[in-house]
């Protein structure tokens, strides 16, 4: 493989629910790309899905032990040298999330994308504060590079 191939991600993208307002195919890959940057630019193969609740509740419940629907779901299956892995958004709950926080279901998704994509670059906000503030500052710095405001802004508020 060239360098300029492997510097490629593969973006795959999938509607598995009616939810209307999801964005498109090309924002969301503008998006991951901006996300990807971040950490500097890998290639790789990912799969963003938009799912119901139901599905969302399922993977959720197999796979991190909770038994409900969730907003994203990472499933990193490598990092280095390039980036393979699947994101599950749920509609319902980025829809109802989004309300909530008074923002836009555009912003709400982009924030997702690009927080779903850091835990496939290997980041984890679980593992403590530290860990916690770089990965919110790399999405503020990733949203910031696609326009949006700062997904943290107005939490407290």
């Amino acid at each position: 493989m060239n360098g300029a191939a492997s510097k490629r991600a593969g973006i795959s993208v999938q509607y598995a629910s009616r939810a209307e307002g999801l964005p498109g195919r090309a924002e969301i890959r503008a998006w991951s790309r901006a996300a990807l940057a971040v950490d500097g630019k890998r290639g790789g193969r990912i799969t963003i899905r938009f799912v119901d609740a139901e599905e969302s509740r399922t993977l959720n419940r197999d796979y991190r032990g909770k038994d409900c629907a969730t907003n994203v779901l990472s499933f990193a299956y490598e990092s280095e040298p390039q980036v393979w892995g699947d994101l599950v958004l749920c509609a319902p709950v980025l829809v109802r999330e989004a309300g909530e926080q008074g923002k836009s279901l555009e912003a709400h998704c982009a924030h997702l994308v690009a927080h779903g994509l850091l835990h496939l670059l290997g980041h984890d906000h679980e593992v403590g504060e530290d860990e916690a503030r770089r990965m919110e500052d790399r999405e503020r710095a990733i949203l910031a590079s696609l326009g949006f405001a700062d997904p943290y802004g107005d939490e407290n508020a």
